[in-house]
Formats: structure tokens, C-alpha cells, sequence
């Protein structure tokens, strides 16, 4: 037999070995839940994972959907106590048997404490605590119903008050109070006492306890410094407290060398006052302390000048201290509007140059004693983007004009990869990550946007890890003319909850989104929406037009397919390019 022909044979024959033991194999491999006992206080529950892709499975008895991939998802409904799943996967004669347990105990409401004693103290604000004369310090004790309860702040001491019975609070023991701190207030990182005391119907005291805050706290006095100063690149003002998986919502970034008058701090976040009537907060690691006796922060203004270079258009406004602000955007007509906090009007004109080239008009306004707006009226209706920042003590505000060609080939686009290395994003049924997905349809966009003849920079080109603080400050030298970050969504139901969606944080950006949705659409995905102020790095940056698209949900096992697909992702490339040019030709 000839040697081409044998070998042939040979690859036929091991091919056929490779298939086979890939299809006639079953198995389980389960990406939730990721454990064989489960405790659980809700009933609805799911069950995700893979098999081979000719595999049968069945969940006690009942048929699964096993898609193409072999991804399933399978809804559990289940009773109170324990509950035992039995998945069998199944092809021809062989099997796969893996056993589950739920133990599915109600979540109920907490019971009132039964013996004496105070199971918990909670304060607001939480974490250790820098207050002035006149804050409010709140506080919540759980314990024993009926008593006294009494808050103990060195030689004061508060009444706290038993709450009634209500929808809101449906069980006896919680007592409520407030302390207004005072001028004469001198505590120094201590923790308050919260006493309890068991009286008779004589109001004896017959038993008395005590617990300390976990908490501590301390007065701002006047030996202290009350000025901060701003450091680094990426310090960031925060409107308050809240806190979720995006962190606190932002007010936006400052430049470094600003200073910050001085009010409290709350954990790690200092409070500041940006002027009368508002606050701030910004993280500890952006600011330093600066030596008592340092001015608070406070201008006048001076002249304001419009100019321009061959490539930006600027304003410059005159002031005497580095001062902080805040920027917004608003559309039709496009403006930029910038409050400068602790400034007050002392400009008596605008030095107006016609080399500014994509500013129309420039008005100002003291909107409060305290708060100086600068409202800048652009040329045309779409924000091409503007950096703020201080030249000495002059604040700049740098304004990207509209390209002079608005063709692919003359411009340069970002495209950024989600998550890498370490991050692995969102997993799917089958157990590939986002982090693989998003680089590969991102290479795709990137092959596709070059052949338009588009300059494309990308965060990553392989498998690595890029921390999302590098990623913000390299497109922050870089200045694409805008970015896009390409994501995949996930949700905890992998069965009903699916679709596509797209993302923006200002109002002048929105049209990149919404344009690049619209085609996203065209793909068959549903609908998961446009959605605005979206509080994410990559949609941080005011210096380009940004758009985070979430292509679909890797959690879904139907979507999880279309994404594995390399057709499908390709498709996807295509629609996101189609939506850039779009957008460049004005579509809304």
C-alpha cells in the first residue's frame, strides 16, 4: 500500500478514535453550583454546566435541554428541608450519574434577642469616624426588648429609644437614637459605650450591660489641619457614601495640587466642602494632608481667553488658588459648562481670539457666593471631548475640535479588550471566560476597523492582565479620537434574562452608544437597552467620546453558542464597525 495512503488511513482511523471518545463520553461538569451540598434560603435556584455535546442529560427524571456547545441550564424550584437532585448524562449505553443536595431553609425575619444583653450596636455613617460641631452621629442597638438603652459619650450620655412594632420594624428591641456633636465635643479615636439596664416596676436598675461601638470616632479641632491637597492622576471627587460593584458614583476627576477644604472623614474617604451648600468625598490615597495654617481654598477670578492652536481650542480662566470643579455636558445646542467651587466673580471681560476654532460662545455666571460657571457653546452638535487642568494656578479647559475628516481612514479608534489575565469577567455553562471572548472579537473589530483604513490602538493584543486605573490613564496619553470597550454581560438567571446593550456616562457621548446599539440590534439579540450614566471606568474619561458595549449574556447557554461561534463573532465585528461609521455620519 502506498505510504501517502497508509498515512491517510492512519489519520482517519486516530480522528475517528478523537471523535468518538469526544461524543461517546459523557460527563458533568458543573459551573453552578460548584459544590455537591448546598445551603440555600431561596427557593429558585439553577443548575449550569456542560456535557459532551451528543450527551442526553436528565435532572431527576426530566429531560434538560443539552445545547449544541452541550451548555444546559436547568430552573430548580425548590421545598423546604433537603432536596436531592440526581443528574445523569447519557450517551448510547454509557453514563454519567452526579448527585446535588439543597438544603433549602426560608429566610425569616431575625428573631427579637431572648436573653438579656445587646446582640449589636450599628452607627451611621459607618467605619471610624471624623466629625465637626453640628454632624450627626446615628445610631441602631439591637437587645433585649423593654429596657433602658443609653449611649455614653465620655461624661454625656444620650437616651436611645425602643421603636414600635411596625411593617418596617417588626420585632421588639430595637432602639434608636441620634447625637448632635457639639462645639465643646474633644473625643480622639475612642468608641462610644451603649449601656443597657433591666429596671422592675419600681424602676430599679435589677441588671445592667454594656457594649462598645465597633466604630471609633473624632472631632475635627481647631490644632488640626482643615486643608487637603490633591495627588496624583487619577484623584476623583465622589457625591457621597453609597457604594456598589462600580464603586461610589462619581462626580468626576481633578486635577493634582487642587485643595480641598477639610469637614470629616468616613472610613477611608474624607468629607470636604466644595462650597456653601455642597460636599464631597474623595478617597484618602488621592489627597494629602496639608500643615495647619494652610488658606482655605477660595479666588476670585480674572480675565477668561478663548484661543486656539493648529489642533485644540482652549479657555483659560485667571485665579489666585487651585481651586476644585465640576464638569457636565449638555446637547442640542452642544455646551460644556464648568463650576469652579470657592470662586467668586471678579472678571470684567473675555478675551475672545478667532483662532478659537470649535468654540462659539463663551458666557460666565456666579450662580452662588461661592460657585463661579463657565458655559461654553460649541460649534457643532457632537462632543468630540475636552480635558481640565491646571497651568499653575490658571484653570484650562482643553477642547478636542471635530475632526477635520470624519473617515475611518483618517481617524484613530481604541479598542479595548475587557478583563485579561488575572480578571476573568463573566464565565459561560461551558466554563469559557469573558476574558477570552472579548479579546477575540476585539482582534475581529480591529482587523475589520483597519480595513477602512482606521489607525487602531488596542489596551491588549493577548492573554494578559491590564489593571483598568493603567488602561484609563494610557487612552488619557494616547487621545484616541474615541473608544470603545467590548464586554459580555452576565446575570444569576441563565435562562430568561438575555439580550445586547451598549453604555455611556455624559449626554454628549450618548450617540456613539446609541448608534452602535442600533446595529447591534440587526444581530437578532434582544433588547437590554442604551443606558446612560453608567458609572464605569472605561466610560470615565471626558478627553474622547467612549461606549462600553455588553455584546450578550455569556450566562445565557443560547447566547454563550452564538459568541463561541466564530461566524457570529465576526457578524458581531461587522455591526459594532457599522455603528462607528454611523456615528461618524451623524446618525441619533
Amino acid at each position: 500500500m502506498p505510504r501517502k495512503i497508509v498515512s491517510l488511513f492512519l489519520w482517519l482511523f486516530f480522528l475517528g478514535t478523537d471523535l468518538f471518545a469526544q461524543t461517546s463520553n459523557p460527563f458533568i461538569a458543573l459551573v453552578e453550583p460548584s459544590q455537591a451540598k448546598n445551603t440555600v434560603t431561596t427557593s429558585k435556584q439553577f443548575i449550569i454546566g456542560s456535557t459532551c455535546k451528543t450527551c442526553e442529560v436528565t435532572i431527576n427524571d426530566k429531560p434538560v435541554k443539552v445545547y449544541p456547545t452541550g451548555a444546559f441550564a436547568y430552573e430548580l424550584q425548590l421545598t423546604k428541608g433537603d432536596n436531592t437532585l440526581s443528574i445523569v448524562a447519557k450517551q448510547g449505553n454509557r453514563k454519567q450519574n452526579k448527585t446535588l443536595v439543597y438544603s433549602f431553609t426560608p429566610q425569616v425575619p431575625a428573631p427579637p434577642v431572648a436573653a438579656f444583653g445587646i446582640e449589636s450596636v450599628e452607627t451611621y455613617p459607618a467605619g471610624d469616624v471624623l466629625l465637626m460641631p453640628g454632624n450627626e452621629i446615628t445610631f441602631k442597638v439591637k437587645a433585649y426588648p423593654n429596657c433602658n438603652a443609653i449611649l455614653s459619650i465620655g461624661d454625656k450620655s444620650i437616651s436611645l429609644y425602643e421603636m414600635p412594632i411596625t411593617s418596617e420594624n417588626p420585632i421588639p428591641g430595637i432602639y434608636q437614637g441620634t447625637y448632635i456633636v457639639s462645639p465643646i465635643d474633644s473625643f480622639k479615636n475612642q468608641p462610644f459605650i451603649v449601656s443597657l439596664n433591666k429596671v422592675d416596676y419600681k424602676n430599679i436598675v435589677t441588671e445592667s450591660t454594656a457594649k462598645l461601638t465597633a466604630n471609633k470616632f473624632s472631632v475635627l479641632t481647631k490644632s488640626m489641619s482643615d486643608v487637603l491637597i490633591t495627588k496624583g492622576r487619577l484623584a476623583h471627587l465622589e457625591y457621597g457614601l453609597g457604594e456598589d460593584r462600580l464603586g461610589g458614583a462619581k462626580i468626576g476627576y481633578i486635577d493634582s495640587l487642587v485643595q480641598l477644604k477639610l469637614i470629616g472623614k468616613v472610613g477611608t474617604h474624607y468629607k470636604v466642602r466644595l462650597a456653601t451648600n455642597r460636599i464631597a468625598y474623595i478617597p484618602d490615597e488621592h489627597v494629602t494632608l496639608m500643615p495647619k495654617g494652610t488658606f482655605t481654598p477660595y479666588s476670585l477670578t480674572g480675565k477668561i481667553k478663548t484661543y486656539g492652536d493648529s489642533v485644540y481650542d482652549y479657555v483659560s480662566l485667571q485665579l489666585f488658588s487651585r481651586l476644585p470643579y465640576q464638569s457636565i455636558q449638555q446637547t442640542d445646542p452642544s455646551k460644556i459648562i464648568v463650576d469652579v467651587f470657592g470662586a467668586t466673580c471678579n472678571t470684567n471681560w473675555i478675551d475672545q481670539l478667532q483662532t478659537a476654532k470649535e468654540i462659539k460662545k463663551l458666557e460666565y455666571e456666579q450662580i452662588a457666593d461661592d460657585i463661579f460657571r463657565v458655559y461654553i457653546t460649541l460649534q457643532h452638535a457632537q462632543h468630540w471631548g475636552y480635558r481640565i487642568y491646571y497651568n499653575g494656578t490658571n484653570l484650562m479647559i482643553k477642547i478636542n475640535r471635530q475632526p477635520k475628516s470624519l473617515l475611518l481612514k483618517d481617524l484613530t479608534i481604541a479598542v479595548d479588550a475587557g478583563h485579561g489575565g488575572s480578571n476573568t469577567g463573566a464565565g459561560g455553562p461551558t466554563g469559557v471566560s469573558e476574558k477570552e471572548l472579548t479579546l477575540q472579537l476585539s482582534l475581529k473589530v480591529k482587523k475589520q476597523l483597519e480595513k477602512e483604513g482606521a489607525h487602531v490602538m488596542m489596551t491588549r493584543e493577548k492573554e494578559m492582565f491590564f489593571d483598568n486605573k493603567e488602561r484609563i490613564l494610557f487612552y488619557r496619553d494616547s487621545t484616541p479620537d474615541l473608544l470603545i470597550s467590548i464586554h459580555l454581560n452576565s446575570a444569576t438567571d441563565p435562562i430568561k434574562i438575555s439580550g445586547t446593550s451598549t453604555f455611556y456616562r455624559y449626554i454628549g457621548f450618548r450617540q456613539l452608544s446609541n448608534c452602535i446599539y442600533k446595529r447591534m440590534l440587526e444581530t437578532g439579540l434582544k433588547e437590554y437597552g442604551n443606558n446612560g450614566s453608567f458609572n464605569f471606568m472605561l466610560n470615565s474619561p471626558i478627553e474622547y467620546p467612549n461606549a462600553l458595549i455588553e455584546t450578550l449574556f455569556l450566562s445565557n447557554p443560547e447566547e454563550e453558542m452564538k459568541i463561541l461561534d466564530p461566524q457570529f463573532q465576526q457578524q458581531l465585528a461587522d455591526k459594532i464597525v457599522l455603528g462607528i461609521k454611523d456615528f461618524l455620519e451623524g446618525c441619533k
